[in-house]
C-alpha cells in the first residue's frame, strides 16, 4: 500500500491507473478508523480496481470552537488496518498541502445545508462540499463512498455533484453500530464511562419513533416530543435538534405517508453525537 503525502503525487498515480482503464474507488475520512470507516474501505473495495483513502483532518469544517485540535489520531493504526482491508493507497496530505497561501475559493451548496447541523455549525458544510471536490479533482475517482450516520453531509455531496455535472458516482453504506446500537464514530472516544451508557439515547429514541410509525402516528409533533422526553430523561444530555422531514429535501413535514426522516444531534457531556434513521409506516 502506498502512502502519499502530496497532491502530485495523488494525481500521478490516478493518471496511471486512469490510463490502464482501472476503476477507482475514494473513501474520504478523517481518520481514526473504527469498523464503520472500514465497511466503506470493504464496499469500495468489492467495486474498484484500486481503492484510495483520503486521511485528512480538515480545518475549513471545525468552528472557532469545535474539536479540530482534541480531533482523534493515530495514524500507525489508520495505515494497519487499511493495510488490511486491501487498500491500494492512503492519501494523507496536511493542511498546507490541501490550502496554500491566499486560498480563497469555496465550494457552498446552499438550501439543504442550512438546517439541521447547519444551523449550530456554520460553515461546516462549505468546508465540507470544498474538501470534497478538491478530493475528486485530485484523486479522480469513478465512485466515492459515504456513510449514512452523517447523512446531510450525504444530501450535500448529493446536491454538489448533481449541480456541477461531476462525473463521480457516489456510493452510500448504512450506519454501522455498536452492540448496544450506538452509532460508529470517532468521537466516541471522548465519552466517559457513564457519558457512554447516556449517550444509548439516541438510539433508543430512533427505536421509540420507529415503533410509533409502525404503530400508525403519523404526527410530527408527536414523534418529537417522545424523542425529546426520552432522549432528555439521560444524565449529561442537551438536544441541538430533532429533525422529522423529507429525507431528499431535508425539510420538515408536519405529516407523512410512507418514509420520513428522523435525525438528532445531541450533546453527551461535552462530545456532540448525530444519528438518523428512515421511519416507514
Amino acid at each position: 500500500m502506498k502512502v502519499l503525502r502530496t497532491v502530485d503525487q495523488m494525481k500521478a498515480l490516478s493518471l496511471e491507473w486512469r490510463s490502464r482503464d482501472y476503476i477507482i474507488g475514494l473513501v474520504p475520512t478523517m481518520g481514526f478508523f473504527h469498523q464503520g470507516h472500514l465497511a466503506l474501505m470493504d464496499k469500495a473495495r468489492s467495486m474498484a480496481d484500486r481503492v484510495v483513502v483520503s486521511l485528512f483532518v480538515n480545518p475549513t469544517q471545525f468552528g472557532p470552537n469545535e474539536d479540530l485540535d482534541r480531533y482523534p489520531r493515530n495514524f500507525e493504526k489508520d495505515k494497519y488496518l487499511a493495510t488490511e482491508h486491501d487498500v491500494d493507497c492512503i492519501f494523507f496530505p496536511d493542511a498546507e498541502e490541501m490550502y496554500h497561501p491566499g486560498f480563497q475559493t469555496w465550494v457552498e451548496v446552499t438550501d439543504i445545508s442550512q438546517g439541521l447541523c447547519g444551523a449550530f455549525r456554520p460553515g461546516h458544510f462549505r468546508g465540507v462540499a470544498t474538501v470534497v471536490l478538491k478530493l475528486f479533482n485530485i484523486v479522480q475517482p469513478d465512485f466515492s463512498v459515504f456513510g449514512l450516520k452523517d447523512y446531510q453531509q450525504v444530501q450535500v455531496i448529493k446536491r454538489m455533484v448533481e449541480d456541477l455535472n461531476i462525473p463521480v458516482k457516489i456510493v452510500t453504506h448504512p450506519i454501522i453500530r455498536e452492540p448496544d446500537g450506538l452509532a460508529m464514530s470517532s468521537r466516541n472516544a471522548y465519552l466517559s464511562k457513564d457519558e457512554r451508557k447516556s449517550a444509548l439515547c439516541l438510539y433508543n429514541a430512533i427505536k421509540i419513533a420507529e415503533n410509533m410509525v409502525k404503530n400508525g402516528c403519523k404526527s410530527r409533533a408527536e414523534i418529537k416530543k417522545a424523542v425529546n422526553e426520552h432522549i432528555l430523561s439521560y444524565p449529561y444530555t442537551k438536544i441541538d435538534y430533532i429533525f422529522v422531514g423529507n429525507p431528499e429535501t431535508l425539510e420538515e413535514q408536519t405529516v407523512f405517508d410512507k418514509k420520513i426522516l428522523l435525525a438528532l444531534a445531541v450533546h453527551v457531556g461535552k462530545t456532540r453525537l448525530i444519528d438518523n434513521a428512515i421511519l416507514e409506516s
